[in-house]
């Protein structure tokens, strides 16, 4: 669940990201006199994106939500947003339920632009895409299959969330707008504990989520919508805004002096650069991740008082009446477009606030450094017993690349990563295991900070130019994979998993695996296949079931769903033979295995008898697919087709081990 919500928090940087648009609109359309018509023009174009915001939500998690980060996603997520906001507008609601529009109950009239109803129709779209983009329907309806049918699925599940919705939203709604007033009424206290709150969250990235009830209309709270679009009054609207300015402009910055002040001396130079950096980012962009991940792990009691002092911030700066907005964070840039606003109330007072703030996260910091002897940057023992090998890079090579292959070679390279992702400042990295990665080779790329999740999640706080590093990670990991899967370059000797020599030059002959049409494997239409995911081969289209073994050797496997087997030669060669595509699931109905594991083969004996009617009939390819697993360690190949059209034994395919 809370890796789940963590994907939110990440997929809305999206939407997120636009905000600062329609600041800037706003911003300098308020700046400018308000008798020219430019001023009028700049703020109805930043209220044309504020008023959006919701769809803006639906669309940013439908795509970011996905697996495959597909337009398709994205447009489903429309759909899914367009649906429930016409059906349930209160003209619609009124003719639905037989009464008069007047008579329908207030709720209905925030179900358009409500962000809640964006963020519910964005994750059903995502797991709607990820769940049929693939699905094949019969030939007739065949236009719609695939990534065609999503929209499709969404309208009508959407239709039934509104039928819910019908009866459910005013309920919910009365319980989010009491929660809202619960929280209204707290006051300067309200403020408080929300700033408190967000900050301890930040590490999990839930933090997220609390803001949509706070800064967003979710509740009725709507602070940020509210602050700049003029609405609500004077000295509340932006409480839940203001107090951050000072923390992220002045406190913030004048923590990472103290932590500076207090690296060991030989270190001072190093932690310099990483505590400018963030602290420049911090106070210019509001962006402190790369600040407060520096220390948040290895010195969470110092992350502890951070979000105490901002909890104080931020109900001192509510208690005053000081407001200030920001639609991206709370840094420089928003503070100038803001200042200007007529709803925000003495917003001048904030800089003096961030003086005293400054003070005391200096003091505050210095003191606890000291006190409990935190390992904050610069003050962390040197380990001799992990190294750090150098890394070599290119001439041509950017500062993002240089830092990506050190990234690339610290977190254990291409074997040890499954997914490469990034939020707005941090790359968020599944790997195989996290006990692979070496955290002082990963440090030597000049990352801020570097979190193991668990097991398999690690994420390396690298700052607002995380984008570029992870875009070159990403080539990295192409690359490495191509070169693994194609290079042919002989090789004297290598190891096979089970750790026997294989013989240098050792050439493995394979013959057809059953009657029919000759297909290169590149031409199978399944990317796992085609692409060469598992490894090198060839494939046939069956005129017949009688499905040989293609090469001397042993049954190694059979799988449970009799889809599938492994033959391993003599040489050391892994052979996979896939009957089919998509055919686990049919759960070996259609395939009569006739060999056993253990059994010694040799090219020609039958290994299974397959009704490929049965496999037609469930709307699967009967492609069938020879492939050598063992690859990148041990052989290349060499085609030499006798016929396309081929009978048994007609074909010849040479494996050459390096």
């Amino acid at each position: 669940m809370k890796t789940y919500l963590q994907r939110m928090g990440r997929s809305l940087q999206l939407p997120v990201a636009v905000l600062p648009a329609a600041a800037l609109l706003e911003g300098i359309g308020h700046w400018l006199p308000q008798n020219w018509g430019l001023a009028q023009f700049l703020q109805v174009g930043g209220s044309a994106i504020l008023g959006q915001l919701a769809l803006l939500f639906a669309v940013g998690l439908s795509l970011g939500m996905s697996k495959a980060k597909d337009g398709a996603a994205a447009m489903a997520g429309v759909v899914a947003y367009i649906v429930p906001t016409y059906v349930l507008a209160p003209k619609q609601v009124a003719l639905l339920l037989g009464i008069k529009v007047s008579a329908v109950n207030p709720a209905f009239n925030a179900i358009a632009g409500n962000v809640f109803i964006g963020i519910v129709a964005g994750l059903i779209a995502a797991a709607l895409f990820d769940r049929f983009h693939e699905t094949k329907l019969p030939m007739a309806l065949s236009f719609f299959s695939g990534k065609r049918l999503v929209p499709i699925l969404a309208t009508l599940v959407m239709l039934l969330v509104s039928v819910v919705l019908l009866f459910v939203w005013p309920v919910l709604y009365d319980a989010l707008i009491s929660f809202g007033k619960f929280i209204v009424n707290l006051g300067w206290i309200g403020a408080g504990l929300f700033g408190f709150f967000n900050r301890l969250l930040i590490p999990t990235g839930l933090h997220q989520a609390l803001n949509q009830v706070f800064e967003f209309n979710i509740a009725g709270i709507n602070d940020i919508g509210n602050f700049w679009a003029n609405k609500g009054t004077k000295g509340i609207t932006g409480m839940y805004l203001a107090g951050y300015f000072p923390v992220m402009m002045f406190g913030l910055p004048a923590g990472a002096l103290a932590i500076y002040k207090n690296a060991l001396p030989e270190k001072k130079k190093t932690t310099a650069g990483l505590m400018m950096a963030g602290a420049f980012a911090s106070f210019f962009t509001g962006v402190t991740e790369p600040l407060e991940f520096s220390f948040m792990f290895v010195a969470w009691p110092l992350y502890v008082i951070h979000a105490i002092f901002t909890g104080l911030s931020m109900a001192f700066a509510a208690f005053m009446h000081w407001t200030a907005g920001f639609t991206f964070s709370a840094g420089l840039v928003d503070y100038i477009l803001s200042f200007h606003m007529p709803i925000a109330n003495k917003p001048y007072m904030l800089l003096v606030q961030g003086v005293v703030m400054a003070v005391i996260y200096y003091f505050g910091f210095d003191f606890a450094i000291k006190k409990f002897n935190l390992m904050t940057p610069g003050r962390e023992k040197t380990t001799d017993d992990v190294s750090v090998e150098e890394v070599a890079t290119s001439d041509s090579d950017d500062k993002y690349m240089i830092m990506a292959k050190k990234v690339y070679a610290g977190i254990g390279g291409h074997d040890n990563i499954k997914v490469i992702d990034n939020c707005t400042t941090r790359l968020r990295l599944q790997l195989n295991d996290t006990d692979k990665s070496n955290k002082p080779q990963i440090m030597d790329a000049g990352v801020s900070g570097v979190n193991v999740l668990d097991k398999n999640n690690i994420q390396i706080i690298v700052g607002t130019e995380v984008q570029f590093v992870a875009d070159d990670l990403k080539k990295l990991y192409d690359q490495n994979a191509k070169v693994e899967t194609v290079d042919s370059k002989p090789a004297k000797s290598v190891k096979t998993n089970n750790d026997s020599d294989v013989e240098s030059g050792q050439v493995n002959t394979f013959y057809s695996v059953a009657n029919g049409q000759v297909e290169d494997i590149e031409e199978v239409s399944d990317p796992t296949f085609a692409q060469k995911m598992l490894g090198d081969g060839y494939a046939v289209i069956p005129s017949d079931g009688k499905i040989v073994a293609p090469v001397d050797g042993t049954i190694e496997s059979i799988f449970p769903t009799k889809h599938a087997l492994g033959i391993k030669t003599d040489s050391g060669l892994e052979v996979l033979v896939h009957m089919g595509i998509d055919t686990v699931q049919l759960k070996g109905e259609p395939f009569d295995i006739k060999v056993e594991a253990g059994q010694k083969i040799k090219h020609g004996d039958q290994l299974a008898q397959v009704d490929l009617d049965k496999i037609i009939q469930a709307n699967k390819k009967t492609d069938m697919m020879v492939i050598i697993t063992n690859m990148p360690n041990v052989a290349y190949l060499k085609y030499q087709v006798l016929d396309q059209k081929t009978k048994l034994n007609q074909i010849v395919l040479k494996a050459t081990t390096k």
